[in-house]
C-alpha cells in the first residue's frame, strides 16, 4: 500500500469512528428475543437459559448442575441461579428442596417453587423473557425467617475458567477477574458443623465489587453477561478463596420483613449474531487396526447449513498431506442438540498416520496399525494404580506422588451417624466409638479423586484384575513394591508381574478387615470435610500416629499422638459386602498362588468360611448409599461363581442354579459373572442363559441405533463411561460364550467411544492414551489442573434436557472428570478384550473346567 492509500484508509477509519453509535449498530443484524424453545429452555441465537431443568440429586450435593443455568455460545458458563444461604456455598452447604415448576410455553414464563424445610420457608423464582434478556424475580408469601436474615440471598455462579483473564464493571467501575483468588477474608463462626474445620472456625470472602449493574467480560462478546438489580446491590465474590472448586458468584441479599416481589434481576447473556458452534470430528484418538470398522462422526450446530466435506488425509514422513479416496460422509440425523454426519472409512487398511479434515477443522493424527491396543492399558497399569495405592509411599522418577498414607488407620465411627460421601454407621458396632481398630493400615487403593477406602470398589477391582490376569496372562513388570518399607517405585521392575502385586495389595486390605473386625466393612473415610477435601500428598493428611485421647493436642508419645486425625472405619455389617468380598478373595487366591502362597491360602479360607456363615442365617440388610454393596442376591451369585471356579465344589454350582431366576432380570449387571461360570456348570445352565442373551443382543442393537455412537449413553448426574465399558465388556464375554447370538461389535464401539468417538469433543477419556487425551481431570492432584496417566474419567455428562458436556478447562466437575478405580480396572480389561478381538494376540487364556 502506498502513502496516499494509507492516508485515505486512515481518513476513512476516522470518519467511521465518528459516526453515531446507533448508525454503526444498524449494520449488525437484529438479535432475536429470548423465547421458549420446544427443546425445553429459553433460547435465542447462541444463548440458552435453562430454568431448573436440572437439580441436585441428593447423592453428591452441589455438583454445579441446578437452578438457573446459561449456555452461551456453546459453553455452560452459569449455574446455580437460586436462593442460597452463603455468599459462596460449598459442596455440603444447604440447598433448597425443589417443589414444583410450571412453564407457559407461549410466553416463556417459568415459575419454580422451592423450600428450605428446616426453616419451613418457601419461595418462588419467576423467570420471564424480556427481549434478549430475562427478568428473574424472587417472590415471597412469608418474609425471610429471622434466622436467615443477612444470609438468604439470590446467587448466580460463573465458571472461573470462562472468565479468568477477563474484566468486569460494577456501576461503571472497572476490575479484572483474577487468575488466582486474592480477596480479603473475614473470620466467621463455623458455617456448617459438617464441614468441621479443626479449630471450629471458618472464613468468608469479602466481595470483589458491588453495584446495581454488573457486567462480566464486557470486552468479549462470546462471554459478556449483564446483570441489573432494581433493588439490593449485586455483590461479586470469588468462591475460590474458600475452596479451589469455588466459582465466581454474583449475589444480592433478600430484604428482611417483606413479602411479594422482593428482588428482581434482569440478566442478559450476550448473543453473537450469526454464531455457529465449530464442528467436532469424533474419532478414536488411538486409531484403528487395519481390519477394524472405522467411523468418524462430525457433530454440527443444527443451524449450520453449510456444506462441508469430510476428508481422510494420510500424513507422509516429509509432512505431505495426501487425501485418501473414501466414500462421501452421510447424514446420520439429530441427537440431543446437534446434527451429525458420518464417514465410514473401514475400507482403508494401509498402515500409517492419518488425520481427518472437515471444511478446515482438522483432528490430531491417529494411526492405522496392527498393534493399536497393545500398549493402551499400560499407563493404567504402570502409573494410575500405583499412584492409587494406600498405606504406601509412591515415587516416580524425580516425583513423589505421596508419602506413606494413613498409617494410623483407623478408629470406630460414631454410632447412628450419617457421614459424608455416603457413609453411615448404624446403631451397633463391634468397637466403642473412637476406639482404634488395629491392623487396617495395610493395602487397598484410594477410591477416587478423594482418599477413602470404599470396600465395594476394592473387591470390584480385585475381581476385574484377576479376570484380566487369568484371561490374557498379563505379566507386565514396571513397578517395584517393597512392603517392608511401604515403598512403591514406578518404572522400576522387580521381577513380579504388576497385576499380581496389585491384586495382592487389594487383597491385603480385605483380609485385614476380616482379621480386625470379623467381616467386610463399609469402608474407611476421613473424620471431617476439612480433611476429606485435602488435595495433593495423601501422606500428609494425617500425622501417621494412632490417636490417644489421653495425650494433649500436639503431644506425641510411644508412637501415639493427641491429634484426632485418624480416619473412621464404618463397620455396620452388610451381607452384600461380605459376599462381594468373598468373591474377590476366592478369585485372588487363584492369582496369588505361586507368588504369595500364604496369602492365597488365607484368602480362600476366609472366603469359604464366610460363605458358610452367611448361608447359615438371614442376610444382614444394612444399606446406605453406594458403600454397602450391590443387591444381596447379585453379590451372593458372584461369590458362588468365584468359589466354584476356585474349588470346583458342586454346592456352589447348585446355588448358582438356584439363584439364576433372580439374576436373569438384572442380566446386564451380571453378564460377565454369569458367562464366566459356564465352563464349570452343567449344560442346563447355558441353555437357561440363551434366551436372556438373545434378549440382551436385541436391546444392544436398539441402543446402537439410538445415537450416532452405537453405545448406551446415560443421562444421570454421573457420566457414563462405566456404562459404556460395561456394555462393551458384556459384548465381549457374551460373544465368547454365545458367538452364534452376540456379534461382539460392541467391543470396538465401546473402546472407540472411550478414545474419542463420543459427543461434545473428540478427546480420549483415558489420560495419556491417544494423541489428545484427558489432561485436566478430577484426581487428587486436580488443584494443579493436571492428570494421572491411565486414569479414566466418567466422560460425557448430559445436562438436561439436551446438552452434552465434558470440561477440559475446569477439573472440578466430578461427574465428568473424576477418576475412580473400578473404571481403571475395567479399562485394562476392555483394552485387552479389544486387542484379542482385533486378532493380534490370539485366543484368551481363560481358566477352564477340568
Amino acid at each position: 500500500m502506498n502513502r496516499l492509500s494509507k492516508r485515505l484508509a486512515l481518513v476513512a477509519a476516522l470518519l467511521c469512528s465518528a459516526l453515531p453509535a446507533a448508525t454503526v449498530a444498524q449494520a449488525a443484524p437484529a438479535k432475536a428475543p429470548l423465547a421458549w424453545d420446544p427443546a425445553g429452555y429459553l433460547h435465542t441465537s447462541g444463548v440458552d437459559m435453562l430454568v431448573f431443568s436440572n437439580w441436585y440429586d441428593g447423592l453428591f450435593a452441589d455438583s454445579k448442575i441446578g437452578g438457573i443455568e446459561i449456555i452461551q455460545q456453546g459453553v455452560r458458563t452459569v449455574t446455580n441461579g437460586d436462593v442460597r444461604l452463603q455468599a459462596t456455598p460449598g459442596q455440603w452447604d444447604p440447598a433448597a428442596k425443589y417443589i414444583s415448576r410450571t412453564v407457559d410455553q407461549k410466553t416463556g414464563v417459568v415459575v419454580t417453587t422451592l423450600e428450605y424445610p428446616a426453616y419451613n420457608w418457601r419461595y418462588t423464582i419467576r423467570v420471564e423473557p424480556r427481549g434478549t434478556a430475562a427478568a428473574i424475580t424472587v417472590d415471597l408469601t412469608q418474609p425471610v425467617p429471622a434466622a436467615l436474615v443477612g444470609k438468604a440471598g439470590f446467587n448466580m455462579e460463573f465458571l472461573p475458567s470462562a472468565y479468568m483473564h477477563k474484566s468486569y464493571m460494577a456501576d461503571g467501575r472497572p476490575g479484572t477477574m483474577p487468575l488466582h483468588p486474592a480477596d480479603a477474608m473475614i473470620r466467621t463462626p463455623e458455617r456448617n458443623p459438617a464441614s468441621g474445620r479443626a479449630d471450629g472456625t471458618g472464613a468468608e470472602p469479602l466481595p470483589m465489587a458491588s453495584g446495581t449493574r454488573l457486567v462480566l467480560a464486557p470486552e468479549d462478546p462470546a462471554r459478556r453477561v449483564t446483570l441489573r438489580s432494581d433493588g439490593p446491590p449485586i455483590a461479586l465474590f470469588d468462591g475460590r478463596n474458600q475452596a479451589q472448586n469455588g466459582w465466581f458468584v454474583a449475589r444480592s441479599l433478600l430484604p428482611a420483613g417483606r413479602t411479594g416481589r422482593v428482588l428482581t434481576w434482569t440478566v442478559e447473556a450476550n448473543s453473537v449474531p450469526g454464531w455457529l458452534r465449530a464442528p467436532v470430528i469424533a474419532h478414536s484418538q488411538l486409531g484403528y487396526t487395519p481390519a477394524a470398522s472405522k467411523l468418524a462422526t462430525v457433530e454440527l450446530d443444527r443451524a449450520d447449513t453449510r456444506t462441508g466435506r469430510l476428508q481422510l488425509i494420510r500424513v507422509g514422513e516429509d509432512g505431505s498431506m495426501t487425501p485418501v479416496a473414501v466414500p462421501a460422509a452421510k447424514p446420520w440425523g439429530n441427537y440431543l442438540r446437534y446434527r451429525y454426519v458420518q464417514l465410514d472409512f473401514s475400507a482403508v487398511k494401509q498402515p500409517g498416520t492419518y488425520l481427518l479434515d472437515y471444511a478446515g477443522t482438522r483432528t490430531a493424527t491417529f494411526r492405522i496399525a496392527d498393534d493399536i491396543y497393545d500398549k493402551a492399558w499400560h499407563p493404567t497399569n504402570d502409573v494410575y494404580f500405583p499412584v492409587a495405592m494406600d498405606h504406601m509411599a509412591v515415587n516416580e522418577g524425580y516425583r513423589v506422588w505421596h508419602g506413606p498414607a494413613h498409617l494410623d488407620d483407623a478408629v470406630q465411627a460414631p454410632l447412628n451417624h450419617e457421614h459424608i460421601d455416603l457413609y453411615r454407621q448404624g446403631p451397633t458396632a463391634p468397637f466403642k466409638p473412637g476406639q482404634h481398630i488395629a491392623g487396617l493400615n495395610v493395602g487397598g487403593w484410594f477410591d477416587a479423586g478423594d482418599f477413602d477406602i470404599r470396600t465395594q470398589s476394592q473387591y470390584q477391582v480385585i475381581r476385574q484384575l484377576v479376570s484380566a490376569r487369568e484371561r490374557w496372562g498379563l505379566d507386565r513388570d514396571t513397578v517395584s513394591v517393597t512392603d517392608a518399607r511401604r515403598q512403591v517405585e514406578i518404572h522400576v521392575p522387580d521381577g513380579i508381574p504388576d497385576m499380581v502385586q496389585q491384586v495382592r495389595h487389594g487383597t491385603l486390605q480385605l483380609v485385614a478387615q476380616f482379621d480386625a473386625v470379623g467381616y467386610a466393612i463399609n469402608g474407611i473415610v476421613e473424620p471431617d470435610v476439612a480433611q476429606y477435601t485435602h488435595l495433593g500428598d495423601a501422606g500428609s493428611k494425617t500425622d501417621r500416629l494412632v490417636y490417644d485421647a489421653k495425650l494433649k493436642p500436639g503431644e506425641e508419645k510411644a508412637g501415639r499422638s493427641g491429634m484426632p486425625d485418624d480416619r473412621w472405619a464404618f463397620t455396620s455389617k452388610a451381607s452384600a459386602l461380605n459376599y462381594g468380598s468373598i468373591a474377590a478373595l476366592a478369585a485372588a487366591s487363584r492369582v496369588l498362588k505361586g507368588y504369595d502362597d500364604a496369602l492365597a491360602t488365607k484368602a480362600r479360607a476366609i472366603a469359604e468360611r464366610t460363605w458358610t456363615q452367611e448361608q447359615g442365617h438371614a442376610p444382614d440388610l444394612f444399606s446406605h448409599g453406594n458403600t454397602t454393596g450391590g443387591p444381596v442376591v447379585q453379590e451372593e451369585f458372584s461369590a458362588a461363581v468365584e468359589l466354584l471356579r476356585t474349588t470346583r465344589d458342586k454346592r456352589y454350582a447348585d446355588r448358582i442354579m438356584a439363584l439364576w431366576p433372580q439374576i436373569a432380570p438384572k442380566f446386564d449387571d451380571m453378564a460377565w459373572t454369569a458367562a464366566e461360570a459356564i465352563p464349570f456348570m452343567p449344560a442346563a445352565y447355558r441353555a437357561a442363559m440363551l434366551p436372556v442373551v438373545q434378549a440382551w443382543q436385541t436391546q444392544a442393537d436398539t441402543a446402537a441405533r439410538a445415537n450416532p455412537f452405537g453405545v448406551p449413553i446415560t443421562t444421570g448426574g454421573w457420566a457414563g463411561s462405566g456404562t459404556v465399558m460395561g456394555y462393551a465388556l458384556n459384548s465381549y464375554i457374551l460373544h465368547r460364550a454365545f458367538p452364534e447370538v452376540v456379534d461382539g461389535r460392541g467391543v470396538q464401539r465401546g473402546i472407540d467411544f472411550m478414545l474419542g468417538h463420543h459427543p461434545a469433543s473428540d478427546i480420549s477419556f483415558v489420560s495419556a492414551v491417544g494423541t489428545v487425551s484427558k489432561e485436566v481431570a478430577y484426581g487428587n492432584n486436580r488443584a494443579d489442573f493436571s492428570y494421572i496417566a491411565g486414569g479414566v474419567v466418567p466422560g460425557v455428562l448430559i445436562i438436561k434436557p439436551d446438552y452434552p458436556e465434558n470440561h477440559e478447562d475446569w477439573p472440578f466437575f466430578w461427574g465428568e472428570n473424576e477418576y475412580v478405580i473400578p473404571e481403571g480396572s475395567m479399562w485394562i480389561t476392555l483394552a485387552n478384550a479389544a486387542r484379542e478381538m482385533a486378532g493380534t494376540q490370539g485366543k484368551a487364556r481363560a481358566v477352564t473346567a477340568d
